[in-house]
């Protein structure tokens, strides 16, 4: 597949490269193409790199990986037309830049909407889908533990998009588990509330989820 990362921090480099590795078309979209770290994750990985609107009109499926409250403006810059019909994999979580107390983070969207819904609400015609966002990129790519695969939780509108998400989630080494509609954004995006405590408070931050089923 053709794939977009929107956003060149540290979560979209680690996909970027992972996608490359599973035999994607992977381009790294980014606000600013010339900068140091960005010209030279190009030169070392051979990774293509584009401004937020090329990556998004030249890509199939769509990762978004920019801070939280930088994911409205980042949608915009790609272009909602170049969103529009395409499956949007949102790893953004709602944080506050505030720090966190007694390890526990607050959020900025509001207590009964999350971040995903948001930004369906402004891109309609996209096929979001939730992941990616409950656990840290160290253990993003092929994760090893000794309890089997970790368990992804995803949600969204659109069946067909999250078994595509779902699929790719397999080939990545993950366990997925559709948790439902849109509407089941806001328990996946509290997750990372979840994960980032027991990184603050235990200083460990490989750990990752497993749902136990009978």
């Amino acid at each position: 597949m053709k794939i977009g990362i929107i956003g060149s921090g540290i979560v979209g480099k680690t996909l970027a490269k992972a996608f490359k590795n599973e035999g994607h078309n992977v381009i790294l979209g980014t606000r600013n193409t010339s900068k140091e770290d960005v010209v030279k994750f190009n030169k070392e990985t051979g990774i293509a790199v584009a401004d937020f609107e090329n990556t998004a009109a030249n890509s199939e499926l769509i990762v978004l990986c920019t801070k939280g409250s930088a994911a409205e403006e980042a949608l915009k810059l790609a272009g909602i037309a170049n969103l529009s019909g395409k499956i949007i994999i949102d790893t953004t979580n709602p944080i506050a830049d505030a720090p966190p107390v007694n390890g526990a983070l607050k959020y900025f969207t509001p207590a009964n909407e999350s971040l995903m819904e948001q930004s369906q609400k402004l891109v309609p015609e996209a096929k979001f889908v939730k992941a990616f966002n409950s656990v840290g990129n160290a253990v993003m790519y092929k994760p090893e533990y000794a309890e089997g695969e970790p368990t992804m939780f995803i949600c969204g509108n659109d069946d067909a998009a999250k078994k595509t998400v779902a699929d790719l989630l397999t080939s990545f080494g993950w366990e997925t588990e559709d948790m439902g509609k849109i509407e089941l954004a806001g328990s996946i995006e509290a997750l990372c509330i979840l994960w980032c405590a027991k990184g603050f408070n235990n200083n460990m931050w490989n750990h990752a989820f497993k749902l136990l089923k009978k």
